[in-house]
């Protein structure tokens, strides 16, 4: 594997419940209950429908972001009980031909509604921060995701603009920095 820019990794990093580490191939079972519930990719149009296919291409995407530098999900460890509650990361993205750098999100749906979204992006955001990574940071979520809305909101981010991101429609939250 090719070194990874370890400027958008939070390995080794840690909010008050969650600590964040690079994902690893061996996640795979353990994310994959995410990509069964249809709740999850309810939003999102263009996504396999088999749920381990959807799983090994989000797994494929991330470990190319970390191969290229361009960022990735870590996974997230609850801190008190070891379990994998979900993924969250800075990713280089481009929206509307513009390079930005994302904080992203995705909690086990058997987790949501525990603020663990909400802890993981401020603990990004304070991370890009920290680094200078960014002049701004943005969400992408997709316009029917309230859920992800709140918490970008939660996280000090402004609707930006709505726009189309792979097919999609979405609107951008922003945080200037």
């Amino acid at each position: 594997m090719a070194p990874i820019t370890p400027d958008f990794i939070l390995d080794y990093e840690e909010s008050e419940r969650l600590r964040f580490r690079r994902l690893l191939p061996s996640d795979f079972e353990a994310w994959l209950p995410f990509h069964q519930d249809p709740r999850s990719s309810q939003y999102w149009k263009g996504l396999p429908q088999d749920p381990k296919i959807a799983c090994h291409e989000q797994f494929q995407r991330t470990f190319e972001r970390y191969e290229k530098g361009l960022g990735g999900m870590n996974a997230l460890i609850c801190k008190a009980t070891e379990a994998f509650v979900g993924m969250a990361g800075l990713l280089v993205q481009t929206v509307d031909d513009k390079q930005e750098l994302e904080i992203a999100y995705s909690i086990l749906p058997k987790y949501w509604k525990k603020g663990y979204a909400t802890e993981a992006a401020i603990k990004c955001k304070a991370y890009a921060m920290a680094n200078r990574l960014a002049d701004s940071l943005i969400s992408i979520i997709h316009i029917d995701n309230v859920p992800s809305q709140k918490v970008a909101t939660n996280n000090g981010m402004v609707w930006d603009k709505t726009t189309t991101y792979r097919n999609n429609p979405v609107h951008i939250y922003r945080i200037r920095l």
